[in-house]
């Protein structure tokens, strides 16, 4: 097969690269077609590389970039006890399924010099992170059906709730929901579900007249609130508030879940996950097994009850506990409490907040902020005696959880722990070697392939019969350096195959005024045609890049000029 080409057809060749996307498009910027010089590939200069955010790959171990950030996490933590102020300390770090690291520090008593060392089963009050275990119920609920909508208002479940909202606009096209059968109007900036759970629902921070130690019932609290005000609009404004967590949990337990709030977190949550040292009651065994909370006097701390507030800052956990919550939350636990589609909902970033809040963005029940370009999705708690953080950076797999019994450090250790951390993993990453899966037979998808007879590509199998495509022709040949002219395909399911680099990758290739990028196929997904009478697929598609019809063609073209 000869392909020949004339002056006028490598302009129109040029020209048309300008419009089309190709079969792995190679995104061309032109201003006008010039003779192309054959060491033009030699001028090629490599600048930002790709992935930005490389794919958490399992690590081989011992990793001396990881293992010295850890060291450095290991002496961050370590040199913030403080005899008095901040006896006792615990930490764990999990990627994936796996704990990579878990740290302890001071006493479990300090008042004691006898005492020992706390370990990853020590526990620990945990304050507002227990507000996690609403937000898990309300998820829950709604994945099984049992809650229409996250964005339900308060209204559908509590008929007698009311609160003054002067900051609000009334709408012309109020919101409707059904209630027994019957129409009922809701404005249109109501507290709704999701908003409690991610303090946008301008409730107070607590109910009037009370405090953490309240004792009343939920019917009293809605009755308080019908004379109260909210702080914001509905929506508007990042607000933090323990009544929005406390009325969340008690009323999806007692109206939607038929039994009482601690009942249902303990059989749906804590047993499933084995949480055996999480709860509620701080029974004489649980405070055998606790490090003692203290202020910054010194003085213990007293294991007070919180009453109705309890879903908002009640429970005790260890750090093993709270590990396998990460593993969970990072969709990686053998034992699932919701469904991938619902983490994923979980773990988006909501709204983000003015400057007068202590978070970039709030999440439900998440506090958001960045570091090094990662989202870190964090829920801190204080309380008498007791401090607690757990995080999470997503893309990374990554979960960090911070236990202390005492006054937490002026230093936000979570935020400098990660500024070891994040550029060590994303440097282990990088390094990490890629698994790629080989097609069942990889017979059917050999040879050679092009689009409108413009690009070419030659797809060959290795010894494991993993697939490697080839691009070649005139326009890729003076463009494209040899070593980025060879992809990988990892086989995905019934003739789908993903494009995999093995290494970082320049994310854009500059040809003096041309520019061909690399970043824009990283992970397409290629489509390959059921088999014809003789066992070879005729083609295939890369809908990711809008390529459609890459015919198969009998033998490799020759050029010509």
């Amino acid at each position: 097969m000869k392909v020949k080409w004339t002056k006028l057809g490598m302009v129109f060749f040029l020209l048309l690269s300008l419009v089309m996307t190709g079969c792995f498009i190679w995104q061309y910027r032109l201003p006008k077609a010039k003779p192309v010089d054959e060491t033009v590939s030699e001028e090629v200069k490599e600048v930002k590389m790709c992935p930005r955010f490389p794919e958490p790959l399992p690590l081989q171990h011992p990793i001396p970039l990881l293992m010295e950030a850890l060291e450095k996490v290991d002496v961050l933590l370590r040199t913030s006890i403080d005899a008095t102020r901040l006896p006792a300390m615990s930490a764990i770090l999990i990627f994936n399924d796996s704990v990579l690291w878990n740290g302890n520090f001071g006493r479990m008593n300090g008042s004691d010099p006898t005492s020992p060392v706390p370990s990853e089963y020590t526990v620990y009050r945990i304050a507002s992170v227990s507000k996690i275990f609403p937000t898990l119920m309300l998820y829950k609920l709604w994945e099984d059906k049992k809650v229409d909508s996250l964005d339900d208002p308060l209204e559908k479940y509590v008929k007698n709730f009311t609160i003054k909202n002067p900051s609000g606009k009334r709408r012309d096209h109020d919101l409707k929901f059904v209630s027994d059968g019957k129409d009922a109007q809701i404005q249109a900036s109501s507290v709704t579900l999701r908003r409690m759970a991610g303090q946008l629902s301008g409730l107070p921070r607590r109910l009037r007249s009370t405090t953490l130690l309240w004792k009343g019932t939920t019917q009293t609290a809605v009755g308080l609130l019908q004379d109260d005000v909210l702080v914001a609009d509905p929506g508007t404004k990042c607000h933090y508030s323990n009544l929005a967590f406390s009325l969340l949990a008690h009323v999806m337990a007692e109206k939607v879940a038929g039994t009482d709030y601690q009942s249902w977190v303990s059989e749906n949550i804590l047993q499933p996950l084995g949480m055996e040292d999480t709860g509620f009651e701080f029974t004489p065994e649980i405070e055998s097994q606790m490090a003692i909370g203290v202020y910054s006097s010194g003085l213990p701390a007293p294991l007070y009850d919180l009453g109705w507030y309890r879903p908002s800052g009640q429970m005790y956990s260890t750090p093993a506990d709270m590990a396998k919550l990460v593993m969970m939350l990072l969709g990686a636990y053998y034992q699932q409490v919701l469904q991938p589609d619902t983490l994923k909902t979980i773990l988006t970033p909501l709204f983000r907040c003015d400057r007068s809040y202590f978070a970039n963005q709030t999440g439900t029940p998440w506090e958001v902020n960045e570091r090094l370009g990662y989202d870190i999705i964090r829920k801190d708690g204080d309380l008498d005696g007791y401090s607690a953080t757990i995080s999470l950076v997503p893309r990374m797999k990554l979960g960090l959880v911070i236990l202390m019994a005492g006054i937490k450090p002026d230093e936000d250790l979570v935020d400098k722990a990660y500024s070891y951390l994040l550029p060590a993993m994303e440097s282990a990453f990088r390094d990490a070697r890629r698994v790629l899966t080989p097609a069942p037979d990889p017979v059917p998808y050999l040879g050679y392939f092009t689009y409108s007879n413009i690009t070419f590509y030659e797809i060959k199998a290795d010894i494991n019969g993993v697939l490697s495509m080839e691009q070649f022709g005139p326009q890729v040949d003076t463009m494209v350096p040899v070593k980025y002219r060879t992809l990988k395909l990892s086989y995905l399911e019934d003739r789908v195959f993903r494009v995999v680099f093995e290494k970082e990758y320049p994310c854009e290739l500059k040809v003096n005024a041309a520019s061909v990028s690399l970043a824009a196929q990283d992970g397409q997904l290629f489509n390959f045609y059921i088999f014809n009478k003789n066992g070879l697929s005729p083609g295939f598609d890369v809908p990711g890049l809008n390529t459609y019809k890459v015919a198969r063609i009998p033998r490799k073209p020759i050029f010509t000029v």
